[in-house]
């Protein structure tokens, strides 16, 4: 349950594998030019270039960098470069460096003067820090909505706890993020508080990024992850306060991105 966000709209095509763990080779001397030109050196590189739609560019290639992140294929500690990684998009630097500072704002990269950007490196203990925060957030507003909420507006949320389920059983992860952030948000949606939301969704993001030398995560935990969602919404339907503080506490007591 704690990967991801139901899509706000359909993942680029380009976004899972556009990132290489290892820098990329074969650029040609004319990029290489370029980028020095700039200031901009990139210890790791994406491979072939992907052309993007030219409406919500930087969109798009934020969507694509929030799923390489998650897939963990934008590793921990390397340095990317705007006009490198656009080189690949087919677009130019602009939307993604407008991209990269969005993702330096929700603390997921480092801006690294005249070289790019540095995926940031975390440790377990901001991870477990992240999931106390947000079972201090999400838990008392849960059972308060299991009080109040009736049957037919939880039953509203099935599709949501199912497309966590269909992501996890294909091992799609940055897939799966996306779903589990977007039924989190619907579920405290319903508290009627926005601000909480946002607060709320932003720590769920920031949950999302891999650890520095992490393993990756399996599909076996992603679909015991998504089972805890329609548990939960059995449980909210059902008025069950035992059950839905039990699963959510345990849901954040294991949390592991």
């Amino acid at each position: 349950m704690e990967q991801g966000s139901a899509r706000e709209g359909a993942r680029p095509a380009y976004a899972p594998g556009a990132f290489p763990r290892t820098p990329a080779e074969g650029r040609t001397p004319e990029g290489r030019v370029q980028e020095q030109a700039r200031g901009e050196h990139t210890h790791s590189e994406p491979p072939a270039p992907r052309a993007v739609q030219r409406h919500s560019v930087r969109g798009q290639i934020l969507d694509a960098l929030r799923a390489a992140l998650v897939d963990g294929e934008l590793v921990p500690g390397q340095v990317y470069s705007a006009p490198a990684l656009g080189a690949r998009f087919g677009v130019s630097a602009t939307p993604v460096r407008e991209a990269m500072q969005r993702l330096a704002v929700e603390g997921a990269v480092e801006v690294v003067p005249n070289r790019g950007f540095r995926v940031s490196e975390r440790g377990p203990r901001e991870l477990a820090e992240l999931a106390e925060v947000r079972a201090l957030i999400e838990v008392p507003v849960m059972l308060s909505l299991a009080r109040t909420v009736p049957a037919h507006r939880w039953s509203v949320l099935r599709p949501l706890a199912e497309a966590t389920v269909t992501a996890a059983a294909v091992g799609d992860r940055a897939a799966y993020a996306e779903s589990d952030r977007a039924f989190h948000r619907a579920v405290l949606t319903l508290s009627g508080n926005e601000q909480l939301v946002t607060v709320a969704d932003d720590l769920h993001r920031r949950s999302q990024w891999p650890l520095v030398a992490g393993p990756a995560t399996r599909r076996a935990d992603l679909l015991a992850d998504a089972s805890e969602h329609t548990a939960l919404l059995d449980a909210l339907i059902a008025q069950d306060l035992t059950v839905v503080q039990a699963l959510v506490r345990e849901h954040f007591a294991g949390a592991d991105g």
